[in-house]
């Protein structure tokens, strides 16, 4: 599922962000027939695969993704993510990349491609057909305290696939406001996290404040502008 935001990246202006080269960042999930993963599961798996990226030694500095993630960076914040099995799976896991594992959940997380380039191993994959549940079994808890939390907009009904994509971007502008410190710590943690869904009270509360908020542009699924996801970060709280 496709979903660029309109949060704007720490290098670019956004008026500018749409006549810079376009690049999204591709994001495979695990859907093997017989066992799905829980859909929570899933959106948090993404959400880590994101940030364990971002931290990564290849996506920084002089690193070999470092350019591409620059590009995709300064440009407007595309993430399309794709479902695979079995030899589709194990061919794309060939491509370089990372995967992040949950409690079933499996998602690998590439470097930044063009908007136009996509790689064949990736490109023909499946972006619908993400439909995923909770079972009786893993309906989720209430989030330990002090567990950054990622809070979905209950008032909106979205795909797996375009959740997943939202929580993403969460992360990763929640990743964006902390410093060196904080990262480090979270990293240190496999950035553990929850994708919880607030009472509509507490969305409320969540969105009056100065907590990161992601605001979906709106080319699939939703309507521009659409508030989808709040990262709570304990560092993020005055």
């Amino acid at each position: 599922m496709t979903s660029p935001f309109d949060a704007p990246s720490p290098a670019a202006a956004p008026v500018d962000r749409d006549a810079k080269p376009q690049y999204v960042l591709p994001l495979l999930v695990r859907l093997e027939k017989a066992e799905p993963p829980a859909r929570t599961d899933a959106l948090e798996t993404s959400a880590r695969a994101v940030l364990t990226l971002l931290a990564d030694p290849r996506a920084t500095g002089e690193g070999e993704w470092a350019e591409a993630v620059h590009a995709w960076e300064d440009a407007r914040i595309r993430k399309v993510v794709r479902r695979a099995r079995g030899g589709e799976w194990r061919k794309a896991g060939e491509l370089p990349g990372i995967t992040v594992t949950g409690e079933r959940a499996e998602v690998r997380v590439f470097p930044p491609i063009p908007l136009d380039g996509w790689p064949k191993e990736l490109a023909k994959l499946q972006v619908s057909g993400t439909e995923l549940s909770d079972p009786e079994e893993w309906r989720p808890a209430a989030p330990e305290a002090g567990l950054p939390v990622l809070w979905l907009n209950p008032e909106l009904a979205m795909s797996a696939g375009k959740t997943m994509a939202q929580t993403g971007h969460a992360a990763q502008l929640a990743w964006w406001r902390l410093d060196e410190t904080q990262r480090k710590e979270w990293a240190e943690s496999g950035f553990a996290l929850a994708v919880r869904t607030p009472v509509p009270g507490h969305w409320r509360e969540l969105t009056g404040g100065d907590l990161p908020l992601v605001r979906d542009a709106g080319f699939t699924e939703i309507a521009p502008g659409s508030c989808t996801v709040v990262a709570d970060h304990p560092a993020l709280r005055g």
